[in-house]
């Protein structure tokens, strides 16, 4: 999943693409690159960032995602919390619903369940503007887990199939360092919810904090991220270092296979 943020203060490309052709061209850029799904964003959602109206959203992220649908063959997620958004960006083709708040905003989950596109669920403990001011878990794994068993309940029991769902235990949202090496260490615990998962780590505080390198120089430090998540269980990488992370991934995925296919001989 490649990241396309159409937004002027978003914590790593911000102002990037606001231009419409720029961010065309970068979406065909990912693409190329092989990615398989294009997320637009038109809302920052970076520690501190200041929530925008429904109607600014929609006016950033529309004439992108309708431009992307015309053109390119590819997947198209929109990143929003807000049901206006989520009705505007699917009638323009949108596919997918990728959710920090999942469906807990106003009329986001009755808006998703009559839309015809998946969602993904992500945890985030309290709001953009608040979640890095002193986290805290009981289990952090545990905890996560059982906040997307309910989401996921709620979502089923308003009408959204399981089939349509996937979940995103929230990397950096709402946690500190510790919290986050450790959902990556367990992460192949989320497969008990049934349900692909879906992670972004890409150039995230806690791979600087790791390496002491600047948002720029973390492209490293987010493939090595990518690998751990994807031999753990992760189905989808949402990252803005399309390229490596392809190649990195094709890697990891071969030897994989390779082993699967070692036990498979093994046993016959």
């Amino acid at each position: 999943m490649g990241i396309l943020n159409v937004t002027p203060d978003s914590f790593s490309d911000g102002g990037s693409f606001t231009d419409h052709d720029l961010a065309l061209r970068h979406a065909e850029s990912m693409l190329s690159a092989g990615a398989s799904i294009i997320d637009v964003g038109g809302e920052s959602t970076r520690p501190g960032a200041t929530a925008v109206s429904e109607q600014q959203e929609i006016d950033r992220v529309l004439p992108v995602i309708s431009a992307i649908v015309d053109r390119l063959d590819v997947i198209v997620s929109v990143d929003t919390s807000k049901a206006g958004v989520m009705r505007a960006a699917v009638a323009a083709g949108a596919n997918l619903i990728n959710d920090v708040y999942a469906l807990r905003q106003d009329g986001a989950l009755q808006a998703a369940a009559s839309l015809d596109a998946a969602v993904c669920l992500m945890h985030m403990q309290g709001s953009p503007a608040t979640m890095q001011k002193n986290p805290r878990y009981e289990n952090v794994a545990g905890d996560i887990a059982e906040f997307l068993k309910g989401r996921i309940a709620a979502c089923t029991a308003a009408g959204l199939a399981q089939e349509r769902l996937l979940v995103d235990p929230g990397f950096g949202f709402g946690k500190n360092d510790k919290d986050n090496l450790e959902l990556l260490h367990r992460l192949d615990e989320f497969r008990r919810l049934g349900r692909p998962i879906l992670v972004g780590l890409s150039r995230k505080r806690t791979l600087g904090n790791l390496t002491g390198k600047s948002i720029e120089q973390r492209l490293s430090a987010g493939v090595a991220a990518a690998v751990l998540a994807v031999e753990r269980g992760a189905s989808i990488i949402r990252t803005h270092d399309v390229a490596e992370t392809v190649d990195a991934l094709c890697v990891a995925q071969a030897v994989m296979k390779a082993g699967s296919h070692k036990v498979v001989m093994a046993n016959g």
